[in-house]
């Protein structure tokens, strides 16, 4: 099969036949329909995440049909769609999958990341961490809902449900999902991008953001909460000056440069600082169950499997408006 594969950090991805995988018990062997390049993909291959398995095939945002099921699995059939996000296994009895946050899990596999992922035509997922999906969720354009939307469904369920104005740090491809999301539910989006990005802006306020501005502005009303997906620490202090008094500032992504030093003031009243880690399979769950009552659109540019490296130097340069995505046709 055709597969994108990762020799060594801060190298360019090889495109080349490797063999299919084979289906080992309690997996699926599934044809890749399309692939999601999600921002972490960037950080596993600039090496800022450091323990990638070697060689690597990325890419955890999968849409695909079961082609075999392993032995031991019930519940899917052959030519089922379903999805294969981050999270690829957990241990299953640790203190933190025993208490339901088996995101914490000190043994768990990532897709893309330690296992196998989907910048390939056939992958291999264990059957219990796949998602079955609605048939119209199949185009390729929904890929990235199963880390954009998922990671961006687990930090907004971290935001008060009784909060109106809700910022947005880096405006790509979780933001734009999220956003239609709160809106639908009648909350009001304020937008941050980088400095004089008028497109990002303009792209923000047809998702329909009421504010969207620079980083480094306080915007027209205060906050209740933030979040920030761009891996830029210093939007930290900026987003705590934003926010009311109790308000929360959730860290949304896997990897974020050094947070530098502030005052106490921007913390003081009972504001509060949270970060993300991964995501529960019943947050997958309970996050496509809201998209089938709130229908959201992907914008989506879509790039054949071998022109990843073209995607990805995209993303890294802040040239994809929402996300990328690859195809195996």
């Amino acid at each position: 099969m055709n597969a994108m594969v990762m020799e060594a950090p801060g190298k360019p991805l090889n495109y080349r036949q490797v063999p299919v995988p084979e289906v080992g018990p309690g997996q699926l062997l599934l044809k890749v329909i399309a692939c999601g390049i999600c921002r972490t993909d960037l950080h596993i291959l600039d090496g800022e995440l450091a323990q990638p398995k070697l060689p690597l095939i990325p890419g955890h945002e999968i849409i695909a049909r079961v082609v075999i099921l392993g032995s031991g699995v019930s519940g899917f059939k052959p030519a089922e769609l379903v999805g294969v996000a981050w999270m690829g296994g957990t241990c299953g009895h640790c203190k933190y999958c025993s208490n339901g946050r088996e995101n914490l899990c000190d043994n768990a596999s990532y897709t893309g990341y330690t296992i196998d992922g989907g910048y390939a035509e056939y992958t291999v997922a264990m059957a219990d961490y796949c998602y079955k999906l609605e048939e119209k969720l199949g185009q390729a354009a929904f890929a990235p809902l199963l880390c954009a939307g998922l990671i961006g469904y687990r930090s907004y369920s971290m935001v008060d449900k009784g909060a109106s104005n809700i910022g947005i740090y880096g405006f790509g491809a979780a933001a734009h999902i999220l956003t239609q999301i709160a809106v639908a539910r009648g909350q009001h989006v304020f937008a941050f991008t980088r400095q004089r990005d008028d497109v990002a802006q303009r792209f923000a306020r047809n998702e329909g953001a009421c504010w969207a501005g620079d980083s480094g502005q306080l915007p027209p009303e205060r906050l209740d909460a933030a979040i920030i997906f761009a891996p830029a620490g210093e939007l930290l202090p900026k987003a705590l000056e934003a926010v009311d008094k109790g308000g929360v500032v959730i860290c949304g992504g896997i990897h974020m440069t050094d947070i530098p030093a502030f005052p106490y003031r921007l913390l003081w009243e009972e504001r509060l600082v949270r970060s993300v880690a991964n995501l529960t399979r019943a947050d997958g769950h309970n996050f496509f169950k809201i998209i089938s009552r709130i229908p959201v659109q992907v914008n989506a540019t879509i790039f054949p499997l071998q022109q990843a490296n073209e995607a990805l130097r995209l993303l890294r340069n802040g040239q994809i408006q929402g996300a990328a995505v690859l195809v195996m046709d």
